[in-house]
């Protein structure tokens, strides 16, 4: 069906424009969640994300394997994702490669946008501030702004949030993930 992509800064607006966006969709929602509760903070914040959402829609943990819970979805399905940002930390976390996360980012954006089920996938941009201090943060910031180039360069529809407003991104189609493009 179609793979929608939704980035922008924290408390952006990205999860709350997700789940309207699935409520009127129409279909059967799942949320895939790829956070971790490792302390009581990200508890707290995980706690204040499900109370956001519908009672009824079904939610699958997948910290680190997208792909399966893309291809677990129906015809009549839709899926929300998020987010990335939490996906590639906990791909750096387990000591994935650089050339390991854009695979998996290449296959699930991929598998989003092939699906039978509508996807919409939230992700934060954290390339538009300074650059950080230490090496981690600098290949984090790296790494996640590759794995977003990915979505974006898939989706049907790629939107900026800003505020609480959706800025709609236009020519999707220069792939930035190639060598020559680095």
């Amino acid at each position: 069906m179609a793979l929608t992509f939704l980035t922008g800064g924290a408390r952006s607006g990205k999860s709350a424009r997700a789940v309207l966006m699935a409520e009127a969709s129409g279909r059967d929602v799942t949320f895939v969640a790829t956070a971790q509760a490792r302390d009581a903070e990200m508890a707290d914040r995980i706690r204040l994300h499900r109370a956001e959402r519908p009672a009824d829609w079904a939610t699958i943990e997948a910290p680190l394997d997208l792909e399966l819970a893309i291809a677990g979805l129906g015809a009549k399905s839709a899926g929300i994702i998020d987010c990335l940002s939490l996906w590639v930390s906990n791909m750096l976390e387990r000591g994935d490669s650089a050339e390991q996360i854009e695979a998996a980012a290449e296959l699930a954006a991929t598998a989003c946008a092939a699906s039978v089920a509508d996807w919409i996938v939230v992700s934060n941009e954290v390339g538009m501030g300074l650059v950080p201090m230490h090496p981690l943060g600098r290949d984090y910031r790296d790494r996640l702004g590759r794995v977003n180039a990915t979505f974006s360069r898939h989706a049907a529809l790629a939107q900026f949030m800003v505020a609480g407003r959706a800025l709609t991104l236009g020519d999707h189609n220069l792939d930035l993930t190639t060598k020559e493009n680095r």
